[in-house]
């Protein structure tokens, strides 16, 4: 959740902390800090706010502190309250540490620290683990670290400094993510790749239990045996352009225009010969062979791509598909054996529930292929097949080209299971997929609907209630549109089958409500039909998605948006972006921060 970096090299450590800074603040933006060695002793500056109130403190307070190695952390706050004194970095004698994680345990571990007679400032279980660590410590940094973490229950990814071992920063983790790299300039390290890359595209990740020695010479990483380990290298293929925003107002309409790239990227090269195929990825079709059942587990809008795929999957290759909530399915005592897929999708590949999900499937002996967007990530590591979705660095809190991608690869999960299970003849699977690759350029088409949704969006920014509507693959498409409405304009919003309506839903409807009807799909538009005329004739004001064909009497609704001619199973991928420029004009119209909602943070790494 929180965004953490350390810098140790040849340059100014304050400079390369609060830059880095600023490309992790969709991780969280409550408060801001940073800590470094400055003769010989450990400085900390932090406030309450953004990145740049941290800015612009570190530059009237430290002009004259000369350093090259430090720690910085933006936080997303969990335990204590938005504080300058619960703001991160956090010092315990001679540890000062910055945290991402929870520890579930710190209320005992605080009971304990207290019958010693040492009391913490904060409110926070990230100052619990600095003392802890600092009351193993007697002189050998590695040894208390590896004797702290024993004690910490939780997910955790530490970097640490001592005072009395300047110019070194030692990182360790367990759940949450850290990612790592040496250059000519020094040592980095960060919760994200995107801080890294104006130095490098070269990274490792910290493994689980290891731990890391960081200096501007070397980077050491020593196992849970304290074996020195060489970690995998991983190369990324975007470069820091691809983290800015390049002229737009926010990161979110950057990645909205991103799609049609970030689908042929994700999607050509899993074509061959004209067929949907997994050779590159090194996913063998045994997978997809005697599987009676499938599970699809995710969070938000991941879970969201996933009731895409159910449909698909259910349609094309009649296996049952349930679709769970991660954080749910775990507790839950599922029916999983060898003839189980579990399908996870995330995009940072770190989320920790759906982590948590895969880790239950394996032990049930279930099959296990996930779809993750970052290379060497835990979700990534521990299943049995992944497929890497290529949508570059997302920034925005709210999903959009990554929810993109991770539809388009359930598509295609959808097709191989049934070309390969004899649900689907080559020639069905060709015309398929010349039929998706031809709809993402019809992407490219509904870019340019831009200022007819920004026009209808103005319309709705005094709304209280806003209602979705589906059937179909456009229920499960309307799902993901409400939830990005909710969470970067703050009004209210639900998505609904449409056949729910007359048993309770209706009741909600009254004059003037706005009610988003999605109907792309041809069997179900008579049935879509007659619920807007539910909803109409109790005064909804009514915005009808629909695609080329679809007759619609004008009294009907107050604006009609049509989509590009193609083919129907495909129309989701041209609805997306409508339903996603609808959530960010909104927003923008309302005066929002667009890429920084309120209350949430990019990548969940906690439970």
């Amino acid at each position: 959740m929180c965004g953490i970096i350390g810098y140790v090299g040849i340059q100014d450590a304050k400079k390369a902390l609060i830059n880095g800074l600023q490309t992790l603040e969709y991780r969280g933006y409550d408060s801001a800090g940073i800590a470094y060695f400055s003769e010989d002793t450990i400085k900390s500056i932090k406030t309450v706010g953004k990145v740049s109130c941290l800015r612009d403190k570190v530059s009237s307070t430290a002009v004259e502190d000369v350093t090259t190695c430090g720690i910085g952390h933006t936080r997303w706050a969990t335990h204590g309250g938005v504080s300058e004194t619960n703001a991160h970095p956090h010092t315990a004698g001679k540890v000062t540490l910055i945290h991402n994680g929870i520890i579930e345990n710190y209320k005992e571990l605080q009971e304990e620290l207290s019958a010693k007679g040492k009391t913490p400032v904060s409110q926070t279980d990230t100052e619990i683990a600095a003392m802890v660590i600092d009351s193993c410590y007697t002189g050998d940094p590695e040894a208390a670290i590896r004797k702290a973490i024993k004690k910490l229950e939780g997910a955790y990814g530490f970097c640490i400094m001592f005072s009395d071992i300047p110019e070194t920063i030692y990182a360790v983790r367990n759940g949450s993510p850290l990612v790592a790299a040496h250059t000519d300039k020094g040592s980095i390290i960060a919760s994200d790749m995107v801080a890294l890359v104006s130095y490098t595209k070269h990274y490792f990740v910290l493994e689980e239990g290891h731990i890391a020695k960081m200096t501007k010479d070397e980077v050491l990483v020593r196992n849970e045996n304290g074996e020195l380990y060489g970690p995998t290298i991983h190369h990324i293929s975007w470069d820091v352009a691809a983290a800015k925003k390049g002229g737009y107002d926010y990161f979110m309409m950057k990645e909205i225009r991103e799609q049609p790239e970030a689908l042929r990227n994700t999607i050509k090269p899993r074509i061959v010969n004209g067929l949907p195929d997994f050779s590159a990825d090194h996913v063998s079709d045994d997978i997809f062979i005697g599987i009676d059942r499938i599970i699809i587990t995710a969070c938000g809008t991941a879970m969201h791509a996933g009731l895409m795929g159910r449909t698909m999957i259910e349609r094309l290759c009649r296996v049952p598909v349930t679709v769970e909530i991660a954080s749910e399915f775990r507790y839950q005592n599922p029916i999983m054996d060898e003839n189980t897929l579990l399908i996870s999708i995330s995009q940072s590949g770190e989320t920790a529930d759906t982590l948590a999900a895969l880790r239950l499937a394996k032990e049930y002996r279930a099959r296990t292929l996930s779809v993750v967007n970052v290379k060497g990530s835990s979700i990534a590591r521990e299943s049995d097949y992944v497929l890497y979705t290529h949508a570059g660095p997302e920034i925005a809190v709210a999903s959009t080209k990554a929810y993109s991608v991770q539809v388009s690869v359930m598509y295609l999960i959808a097709f191989r299971f049934a070309l390969i299970n004899g649900k689907m003849s080559e020639e069905e699977a060709t015309h398929y997929m010349t039929e998706m690759m031809n709809t993402v350029d019809k992407v490219d088409e509904v870019l340019g609907y831009d200022t007819q949704v920004e026009s209808i969006a103005k319309r709705l920014t005094e709304s209280n209630d806003i209602f979705f509507l589906g059937r179909g693959l456009d229920y499960a498409l309307s799902c993901e549109g409400s939830l990005k409405l909710k969470e970067i304009s703050y009004i209210h919003s639900e998505a609904y089958a449409a056949g729910e309506l007359k048993h309770g839903t209706i009741s909600l409807i009254t004059d003037n409500v706005p009610v988003i009807a999605v109907a792309t799909q041809p069997d179900v538009y008579a049935k879509m039909i007659s619920n807007v005329q539910e909803v109409r004739s109790r005064g909804a004001k009514v915005i009808f998605i629909t695609g080329q064909g679809a007759v619609v009497d004008a009294a009907l609704c107050d604006h009609q948006i049509v989509l590009p001619e193609a083919d129907a199973l495909f129309a989701p991928f041209m609805a997306a972006v409508v339903l996603q420029y609808l959530a960010y004009y909104v927003a923008v119209e309302k005066g929002l921060n667009v890429d920084q909602p309120r209350n949430l943070a990019k990548s969940v790494t906690v439970e």
